[in-house]
């Protein structure tokens, strides 16, 4: 009984020992005839020698070189209106007249006071040299008539101050008021700006001060027009530092001879620096942002073709989608631009023949 229980544990064993074995066998004949992956396709751009303008950067409020609401300094009832809303202007151009018809009435009587006034003066030189009056009439006579001829001029002020003009050449903004309408002293009747040129004030922290010189050249972009920039120079420079935020107030000049730029928009200003500076750049979409430290994959090349190696970096500024290399790359090394998520170190990869992604809108 029991020869024949181990012949039969015997048997067993044989039996699926040789499948076990069977099977590893075909599993190993499998891994052999099975063919490596494909190196990873990647997009690859090289470390380029650019050079840049040094810059400070600041934000900045459009401000109107001269700004008012036109007012009338006398009260009166309006007469005509000589202008429309929008409508450019130069200086001293009649914009409204007030009602003056009883300015002019008493304007014709003064006339008369002083033509009568000129009169006797004029009798009074003729006889004071016979001596047929006195010295004290004679006077008399001169005095009434500068008299009544600054009361013609008084008037006359009166009458041309009811003539509304443009204090300076600009731009008119929306009527504020109407034909038939009574003004009392001091009523804005018409906002005007003068838009050729035009400010920018923006501010800058005070250790930037012994940069900053009076000519200095600037450029800025406004949101209503992004494509566009605008170019300056600095005119002002506050003479004292802000208390509270240790900054320095500063003032450019614009030209802005279609008037595109408006008083009140908001500007991101760059002051440009004297010289240009050389420096190493990469499209952004090439590095790795990681709160332990930014970092590429450098393509490099071996016995066993193309593979990519992680290397720290340290960046700088950002313009127009490329990043400053201030540390870690060399001008002319390959880094990956696109298909870094996949990749690890020593890992083979293979060059996509198109530019890289942040290059490709470039390449005709």
């Amino acid at each position: 009984m029991i020869k024949r229980i181990l012949l039969i544990v015997a048997l067993s064993v044989l039996i699926f020992g040789g499948l076990f074995g069977w099977k590893f066998y075909q599993d190993r004949q499998a891994l052999s005839q099975m063919q490596a992956p494909p190196p990873t396709v990647v997009a690859v751009t090289e470390v380029k020698r650019e050079r840049w303008q040094p810059y400070l950067t600041s934000v900045g409020s459009l401000v109107a070189v001269a700004g008012v609401d036109v007012s009338n300094e006398l009260a009166g009832k309006i007469t005509v209106i000589h202008f429309e809303s929008g409508q450019s202007v130069k200086k001293g151009q009649l914009l409204l007249e007030l009602d003056t018809s009883t300015d002019e009435a008493e304007l014709r009587g003064l006339q008369a006071d002083a033509q009568l006034a000129k009169v006797r003066f004029e009798r009074s030189e003729r006889l004071i040299g016979k001596k047929f009056i006195s010295q004290s009439d004679y006077d008399l006579n001169q005095a009434q008539l500068a008299q009544a001829q600054s009361a013609v001029k008084a008037k006359l002020s009166v009458i041309a101050k009811k003539h509304i003009r443009a204090p300076f050449d600009g731009k008119l903004g929306i009527r504020l008021v109407d034909i038939g309408q009574y003004l009392a002293e001091g009523s804005a009747i018409v906002p005007l700006q003068m838009l050729d040129p035009i400010y920018v004030d923006f501010t800058l922290p005070e250790q930037h001060l012994a940069g900053l010189t009076i000519g200095q050249q600037l450029i800025l972009t406004v949101q209503a027009y992004p494509s566009k920039i605008f170019t300056g120079t600095i005119s002002a420079i506050n003479p004292a530092i802000d208390i509270e935020t240790r900054s320095i107030k500063l003032r450019a000049t614009m030209a802005n001879p279609d008037s595109i730029l408006r008083p009140g928009m908001f500007a991101d200003v760059r002051v440009l620096s004297s010289q240009e500076q050389e420096v190493l750049t990469l499209p952004d979409t090439a590095i790795t942002y990681n709160p332990y430290g930014d970092s590429v994959f450098v393509v490099e090349s071996g016995e066993q073709g193309l593979t990519v190696q992680r290397r720290q970096i340290e960046t700088g500024e950002t313009r127009e989608g490329r990043v400053q290399i201030v540390k870690g790359l060399q001008a002319g090394e390959r880094v990956v631009s696109a298909g870094q998520v996949k990749l690890r170190n020593d890992m083979p990869v293979r060059v996509d023949d198109r530019p890289a992604p942040g290059e490709r809108e470039n390449t005709p």
